[in-house]
């Protein structure tokens, strides 16, 4: 297991953002590969006292998403990090964010999605244990 230095796996956070009345799921482009679409995540800081604070936080930065966290997807373990999923429930999105410089966002369906996030399978595992997931 490589930790990448580190004597535990870094936790991440990950936001699904939702429109729930479109069915839609907001992807972003990742800044180290800048055309691979990704969902918001990032690590965990002491600062944001729950894990729900940081997927919020990360949505915020990364996505210029406001909304709330509905639900606790799954965790999925990974060779150097652990990520921890929540659906989180579009209310707004900001015209200018932190990031908005460095990313593109784009709302896609569920299928969609699935497809522009499947080259990283850690999200394309956690987004599959979303509630918009076609159900088995």
């Amino acid at each position: 297991m490589s930790t990448k230095g580190r004597s535990t796996p870094r936790v991440v956070c990950c936001a699904i953002p939702i429109a729930r009345a479109a069915g839609k799921i907001l992807v972003i482009t990742s800044r180290k590969r800048p055309n691979c679409w990704v969902l918001p995540k990032g690590g965990w800081e002491s600062t944001d006292v729950e894990l729900e604070a940081a997927a919020l936080r990360e949505a915020s930065e990364e996505a210029g998403v406001r909304g709330t966290i509905t639900r606790f997807v799954t965790t999925v373990p990974a060779a150097a990090s652990t990520y921890h999923f929540f659906e989180l429930d579009v209310a707004s999105l900001d015209s200018e964010w932190l990031e908005s410089k460095e990313r593109r966002r784009e709302w896609v369906d569920f299928a969609e999605a699935m497809q522009r996030i499947a080259w990283k399978p850690e999200l394309a595992q956690g987004l599959a244990m979303s509630s918009l997931a076609p159900r088995r």
